[in-house]
């Protein structure tokens, strides 16, 4: 992978941004150690795990430091009882996440019950730590979107994100548009396919303030190439 030559202009050190995603359930300890590593060598804003990993990955990283650690919640369908997901996100906090990606109930907001939603986020922000809610960009309708949006932030949200990374890659348009609904009163963590250099550069131009990736090496070292 190489710079694009058509990249103009100061661009933005995209490490501090980058949350190194380690959420395929194939994979064991070693990469997961493995992952918290890289995470500091590379200087990435956090490493991202199931809460499956979250106690092993707290141990490799130690006390909190510039590298955050995030556990994903429902993850990737978030097609479990509230309670259910309540209670994995007490289990991520006590084991010591610093942040938690959240998937939130589809089947209300295809029922457009903003308020189950609402709730069910509630309850998870409560618990203190910052919360992602990963909105599914590429597959929602207009109205669905701005609902899930605004239950989202009503409940607390800290960040939304783009979507799971179940399906195709997010784009610099998907960002845009989710920051626009977001009128600056969330973050916004592009997720999805995020595989080059250009790609990552343009998902911030557009309003992105996290990455997620399984990449983000690779963006790294193609930054320090030569151009």
């Amino acid at each position: 992978m190489t710079r694009d030559s058509r990249l103009r202009g100061p661009l933005p050190d995209l490490a501090p941004l980058i949350e190194h995603a380690l959420l395929d359930p194939h994979r064991g300890l070693e990469s997961v150690q493995q992952a918290c590593d890289q995470a500091r060598h590379y200087g990435f804003a956090a490493v991202c795990v199931s809460s499956r990993w979250v106690a092993a990955a707290r141990e490799r990283l130690g006390g909190a430091g510039s590298v955050k650690l995030v556990a994903v919640v429902a993850f990737p369908f978030g097609a479990v009882p509230a309670s259910i997901k309540r209670a994995e996100a007490e289990a991520a906090a006590s084991a010591g996440a610093d942040e938690l990606d959240v998937v939130p109930d589809f089947g209300a907001l295809a029922d457009g019950d903003g308020g189950s939603i609402y709730q069910e986020l509630g309850s998870i922000v409560e618990l203190g730590l910052p919360v992602k809610v990963i909105q599914e960009v590429g597959r929602l309708d207009p109205a669905a979107l701005e609902l899930l949006v605004e239950a989202s932030i009503d409940a607390g949200a800290a960040f939304l994100k783009t979507g799971s990374g179940f399906g195709p890659a997010v784009t610099p348009e998907q960002v845009s548009h989710l920051r626009e609904l977001a009128r600056g009163r969330a973050g916004i963590k592009a997720s999805g396919g995020i595989a080059g250099l250009e790609q990552a550069f343009d998902l911030v131009a557009a309003g992105a303030t996290r990455l997620g990736t399984s990449r983000g090496i690779a963006l790294i070292e193609a930054m320090r190439a030569p151009a």
